[in-house]
């Protein structure tokens, strides 16, 4: 069966068990199916925190306006603890987020079989992946359009390094000392977090992996990618989909594993050579209504490696401008 029919038939089955329904995981997936369900089921709520963090802006306003208002200084201070405790919750999922993906990975490249072979075969991970994918686009989404979450975050830098100066240690401290603050920092710093460790992480799976063959990866990457798009862009395959979000996470799920292969493939996503219908993917995300693909098609323009490479052709460039 030749690559076009494969993916076809792979399509088909998502939409019966793994993307319309849950697809079951068999016994020799069972292991990793639940060291990675574990941490899915948290997903739901890290996303329901985010899409609720006002942040302390008010606050901290306040306390700048006032700086020998003691009061406000205290209430500001307050009212930042628990928001950077929950940025350290977000920032320590990222690193179980991590660890879940290189699970994953490793799974649906390990010999004997092909990529290919490993989703038709690996239904149940291969859905986990893709769950993976749309939390992280999701979360990234929400990040970009919150920028309470690097203000309060600064502000809480500050007050520690001030009060330091002064010889005064803050209570807070101890939850988040300075080499986790550091670490924190450079995280929220990326516009798109999430996506930078799970592209850092298939990137060093791919290198300390030497003995596996890069095309393994990359062939997981792209097949799912193609999956994505012929579901979206095949009327016998979009007419089955329930609602607006099983779109939004099939689009999510194509950019995401784009994203990722474009960092691990030594020449790209963008590049004639690539596995990917690129023009094809971007078009299915162009035909979709602006408001729900802008935040993805910003994700190809600036979280990717190569599009402004000499190998990308103007035509996929202007079709990203």
């Amino acid at each position: 069966m030749d690559r076009t029919l494969k993916v076809a038939s792979i399509s088909d089955q998502c939409q019966k068990q793994g993307v319309l329904f849950d697809a079951q995981p068999t016994e020799a997936e069972t292991a990793v199916w639940n060291q990675v369900s574990a941490v899915l089921e948290e997903a739901h709520g890290i996303l329901a925190e985010l899409q609720s963090y006002n942040g302390a802006g008010q606050e901290i306003r306040e306390a700048i306006q006032n700086p020998n208002d003691l009061q406000l200084q205290e209430k500001a201070w307050n009212a930042v603890c628990p928001l950077v405790a929950k940025l350290k919750r977000f920032y320590e999922f990222s690193l179980r987020l991590e660890n879940a993906l290189r699970s994953l990975l490793e799974a649906l490249t390990s010999p004997p079989y092909a990529p290919m072979q490993h989703l038709e075969r690996e239904q149940a991970l291969a859905k986990q992946f893709a769950e993976i994918l749309h939390f992280t686009l999701s979360f990234d989404e929400l990040k970009m359009t919150n920028p309470a979450i690097q203000n309060d975050f600064s502000y809480y830098r500050r007050t520690i390094s001030r009060n330091r100066l002064n010889n005064q240690q803050l209570e807070a401290e101890n939850e988040v000392n300075n080499e986790m603050a550091n670490r924190m920092s450079l995280f929220y710093a990326e516009a798109t977090p999430m996506l930078k460790t799970l592209s850092n992480a298939t990137t060093k799976f791919v290198s300390e992996n030497k003995t596996l063959p890069i095309e393994d990866t990359t062939d997981c990457l792209s097949t799912m990618a193609c999956v994505c798009r012929v579901m979206l862009e095949t009327p016998e395959y979009r007419c089955r989909f329930t609602n607006t979000d099983t779109m939004l996470f099939c689009m999510r799920v194509m950019v995401g594993v784009i994203i990722l292969y474009d960092h691990v493939h030594p020449v790209g996503a963008f590049a004639k050579t690539s596995k990917i219908d690129m023009k094809g993917c971007i078009k299915v995300l162009k035909e979709q209504p602006s408001n729900s693909v802008e935040g993805l098609l910003n994700a190809l323009r600036y979280t990717t490696r190569h599009l402004n490479d000499d190998s990308t052709s103007k035509q996929i460039r202007a079709l990203l401008q």
